[in-house]
């Protein structure tokens, strides 16, 4: 639509529509079939010869869909265009209906022609929008996409919650303490207890939620990206208690095993600055730096 001179590539990966998630409508075709019969069908739709090829990539997802020349006039703009707008309002409100369904279309194979828009089907009052207002309030995705995903919040902010809400599960009652032997002498790590994700919730302030909630995930995704001090297991929140983490089974080639060394211990351990016993570790079974003198 951006121009009748306007030629397209494209790739189709994810199986989306105008308004959402693609849904299959033909059980005989596989799912990515289907879709690419739909993403050339939007090709005839907008009055281009669509082609079809596969590319020599290592992809499972590597036929590609081509539209070089129209199959119409430059005169024929305005029309074409109002089929194509006609055409994204009925995959929006006939979403689950057959995708070879004649809403005010004579369909034919995308391979060879343009579908005709039906006398009676054509809005009597909507004005030619070639080159105008494609839909009504259809709002483009911005050129770069925010990340949502707790990563780009304060630092600060993040050492906030996480600070308040190890706190409220070491001072909740009653405090589940954890034994532990080192040479002989007995000592007991309070591991706290488990609260629900909306008992944590309850205990945090309303600025605080708020912003939480812009992010994707919210205050789950916070919690479960420091996974050095939470453990949140089905909707429930602990403190993780290092001991009980089991070493990986896969055995590192030499050379990893150099590199991982190298770079081992290059954050502080939280528990052995914030947790009122420490961390549950000695400093040498410990994967974070017992003070700035381990970091490497």
């Amino acid at each position: 639509r951006s121009s009748y001179s306007c030629c397209y590539f494209v790739l189709p990966c994810c199986f989306f529509d105008f308004h959402g998630k693609y849904s299959r409508r033909q059980s005989k075709k596989t799912q990515y079939r289907e879709y690419l019969d739909f993403v050339a069908q939007v090709g005839s739709v907008c009055g281009f010869h669509v082609e079809e090829d596969c590319l020599r990539i290592p992809s499972t997802k590597r036929v590609s869909l081509i539209g070089k020349n129209r199959i119409y006039p430059p005169t024929e703009c305005a029309l074409i265009d109002r089929q194509i707008t006609q055409y994204i309002s009925n995959r929006q409100t006939c979403a689950v209906v057959m995708c070879d369904r004649r809403v005010g279309f004579n369909h034919k194979d995308h391979s060879g022609g343009l579908y005709k828009e039906a006398d009676s089907e054509v809005p009597k009052n909507e004005t030619e929008t070639a080159g105008t207002t494609w839909m009504p309030g259809f709002q483009p995705r911005e050129k770069v996409e925010k990340i949502k995903n707790c990563a780009t919040l304060p630092r600060d902010f993040v050492d906030d919650v996480v600070l308040n809400v190890a706190n409220l599960l070491l001072n909740a009652t009653p405090q589940k303490s954890c034994s532990n032997t080192h040479g002989g002498n007995k000592t007991t790590w309070n591991q706290g207890e488990s609260l629900s994700l909306k008992e944590v919730a309850e205990h945090l302030n309303k600025e605080t939620l708020k912003r939480l909630k812009s992010e994707y995930g919210g205050l789950q995704t916070l919690l479960k990206n420091n996974h050095q001090v939470f453990e949140v297991l089905n909707g429930r929140v602990h403190i993780r208690d290092w001991r009980k983490e089991k070493p990986s089974r896969k055995t590192k080639p030499e050379v990893k095993r150099r590199l991982s060394a190298e770079a081992f211990k290059t954050r502080l351990c939280w528990f052995f600055i914030h947790h009122p016993d420490g961390c549950s570790l000695p400093s040498e079974s410990c994967p974070y730096a017992h003070g700035t003198e381990d970091l490497r």
